[in-house]
């Protein structure tokens, strides 16, 4: 549709320039008309956008014209997420971290990773980062900034297993 619209203004820029250099209004009309055409066109892909729930143009979007074979398996505790067209990648959805694990993870500073625009922290071992590059950050300071943890690799029950295991280990 944002090719239609393209067009239509490059009509309207060219009915323009006869209705300026011939002083003719029936030209300037027509390109009048071509801008209102190009609005409308504008106007119909937002309204059919919004009501469809489509991503807005030039986000990624999901190839659903792919065979059976193509289709991609997303693991349990994960979310489908598409990350450029035609691929899917999948989101891990967050670890339903316990209270107590939780007041124990808000005062460390163990270092967990994070992904430049990903909502998840993850542990180091984590098997969901495979390859991808990653930020490194105190555990406070991600959640200070919004991340939350992975489900995964658990960083917050981890976190807090390693930190009792280390106070009891410690002598009275």
């Amino acid at each position: 549709m944002l090719y239609i619209v393209l067009l239509l203004v490059l009509v309207a820029l060219g009915l323009l320039v006869p209705a300026l250099t011939a002083d003719q209004t029936f030209w300037a009309w027509l390109s009048v008309g071509a801008s209102g055409a190009a609005a409308v066109v504008l106007v119909l892909d937002w309204w059919l956008r919004r009501r469809s729930g489509a991503p807005a143009a030039g986000t990624g979007t999901v190839d659903h014209q792919g065979s059976a074979g193509d289709q991609q398996a997303v693991p349990e505790g994960v979310v489908a997420t598409p990350s450029s067209p035609g691929q899917v990648d999948v989101e891990p959805d967050e670890e339903d971290t316990d209270a107590a694990d939780s007041l124990v993870v808000s005062d460390l500073t163990d270092e967990v990773r994070v992904l430049d625009e990903r909502p998840r922290y993850h542990l180091v071992e984590c098997t969901w980062l495979a390859s991808r590059p990653t930020l490194a950050l105190p555990v406070d300071e991600a959640r200070q900034l919004g991340f939350t943890p992975c489900a995964v690799c658990r960083p917050d029950s981890g976190l807090a297993a390693r930190k009792r295991a280390a106070g009891q280990s410690e002598p009275a």
